[in-house]
């Protein structure tokens, strides 16, 4: 029988792990053509997330989890798990369940059909302030006008994922990683489907504004160059402009008599330049941070325990490499 992952993320999850384990148990046992492994990442949890994955896998073998030696963060988490993931397609889901594992077998299904890619698209989202939905749909808008790859809009980590589309990603080894644009960038044959997303079961996000700026932020310089084209074209704007002024001053001053303008429009003028030196040097910055991390060429994360293993060193680059041959 073909073996399916579930692969969940989860970081201080306790609060929720044994609602989502009893409703990943009914749905696995009304798909009985196919074996699954649920993989649990634990990205640094402080709580007793490992301790309760750890009691899950004594009573069901299909529990696997993976340890990791810190917090990485859920994008490097759900990385390990693509390295680790045994399954003919993996399935993401997270842990809170807003994501429904009810529709698994509807994915399941259509995978069967030739799709490789069976991603949920978000109809409803409960339990979210206007302001996020609203900065979310603007942001998506930004950043699909910004590159020329397809991206979906209102969609999140929950989809199916063709053991084709995972080595995909395993070859994909950005230390500053945006997963979403990833599963877009890859390609592959993809379909969607539609759900009503619940409010958390259990606990409190881990995803407050300013992580999710920084994600944004994270999405816009990993998949497009747009910004420093602004940059440049600005510079431009502000250069033509600052000239043709600087022609009317010298006429106005040699056929009118009149004196150049004073402080106060000098200032103003100085000011606003640097301004923009000032802004197009931070985006300069974000991409040549990012050029410095990636040149560091670090593995990606480390891993604690596999499966009540002590692990030495860590399933990554390294370990691809060597699979290959080089």
């Amino acid at each position: 029988m073909k073996l399916i992952t579930i692969l969940i993320p989860a970081y201080n999850e306790e609060d929720v792990l044994e609602q989502l384990y009893e409703r990943l148990n009914t749905v696995m046992s009304r798909a009985d053509k196919y074996d699954f492994e649920i993989l649990f990442i634990n990205d640094g949890s402080k709580d007793r997330t490992l301790e309760i994955i750890k009691e899950m896998r004594k009573t069901d073998p299909r529990v696997s989890f993976v340890d990791l030696s810190r917090n990485f963060g859920k994008e490097t988490a759900m990385s390990a798990g693509f390295d680790y993931a045994r399954g003919d397609a993996v399935i993401i889901l997270d842990a809170d369940l807003q994501d429904p594992p009810e529709l698994i077998p509807e994915m399941i299904n259509y995978w069967e059909d030739g799709y490789d890619d069976v991603y949920a698209k978000r109809r409803t989202r409960e339990g979210e302030s206007w302001f996020k939905k609203w900065s979310s749909a603007k942001f998506y808008k930004t950043l699909q006008k910004s590159t020329r790859i397809p991206l979906q809009a209102d969609t999140g980590d929950f989809r199916l994922l063709d053991r084709r589309c995972i080595e995909a990603l395993k070859t994909i080894r950005e230390t500053q990683r945006y997963t979403k644009g990833m599963f877009s960038w890859i390609g592959y044959n993809k379909k969607e489907i539609l759900f009503d997303r619940n409010p958390r079961a259990a606990g409190e996000t881990k995803w407050n504004y300013w992580k999710l700026a920084e994600l944004a932020l994270e999405g816009i310089t990993s998949f497009t160059t747009f910004p420093l084209r602004i940059s440049t074209f600005f510079g431009v704007f502000v250069s033509l402009s600052a000239f043709i002024y600087m022609i009317w001053i010298i006429f106005k001053t040699l056929y009118f008599g009149e004196s150049v303008a004073g402080y106060p429009s000098m200032m103003v003028i100085i000011l606003f330049l640097g301004g923009v030196q000032l802004l197009t040097i931070g985006i300069i910055g974000e991409y040549l941070g990012r050029v410095f991390n990636e040149t560091k060429n670090r593995p990606l994360y480390f891993v604690d325990e596999y499966n009540e293993e002590k692990v030495q060193g860590q399933r990554d680059r390294f370990h691809s490499r060597y699979e290959s041959g080089v």
